[in-house]
């Protein structure tokens, strides 16, 4: 499946096609994502993005997530996706990342209004929420612009270069979504 964002966005659904670009743009990368993203040093080959590919394509098949490799420009820049899927509870969690050259250019926010329609109409959930480090100011932007309702904080909630990092619960309801 690939979703068209706009002429120069789109979005893959993960595969292991993707290990060696995915690995190469997180090297390239690591600095700018291990700043907030306690999963980058477990990357440290092909073999290992190939690995977290296939667990993506099995919780996939489970129906415990959907997500997305990111290309803008024809180059993988990112990934996006819809995780903690809880059928019973109709509820998801939006995470996100993108490579420090590509950021700025309101890829997350296009990519997150087209996975709140998947979500809301496909998946029919009810509730989609995006956590984000309390410093991690531009990715608190994405659920600010998006209207998302912050509803609290989560503190110490994530183990990160050593240091525990607070995190921020953003929300959105379907019937908030609809509305927009």
């Amino acid at each position: 499946m690939t979703l068209k964002i706009d002429d120069d966005t789109t979005l893959h659904l993960t595969n292991q096609k993707y290990a060696v670009e995915l690995f190469n743009t997180v090297n390239n990368n690591r600095v700018h994502l291990s700043t907030f993203l306690p999963w980058v040093s477990n990357m440290q080959s092909v073999n290992d993005a190939t690995n977290y590919l296939k667990n993506c394509e099995i919780l996939q098949k489970d129906n415990k997530e959907i997500s997305f490799v990111i290309f803008y420009k024809n180059e993988l820049v990112g990934r996006i996706g819809i995780h903690y899927i809880n059928a019973e509870n109709k509820s998801g969690a939006i995470g996100y990342w993108l490579a420090k050259h590509a950021v700025g250019n309101g890829i997350v926010v296009k990519a997150c209004k087209e996975l709140l329609k998947y979500g809301f109409e496909t998946l029919e959930l009810n509730r989609i929420e995006i956590k984000a480090a309390t410093k991690n100011l531009k990715s608190q932007a994405i659920p600010q612009k998006l209207s998302f309702t912050l509803e609290g904080t989560l503190r110490q909630a994530e183990f990160v270069n050593g240091e525990y990092l607070d995190l921020n619960v953003f929300s959105m309801l379907k019937k908030e979504w609809s509305i927009k």
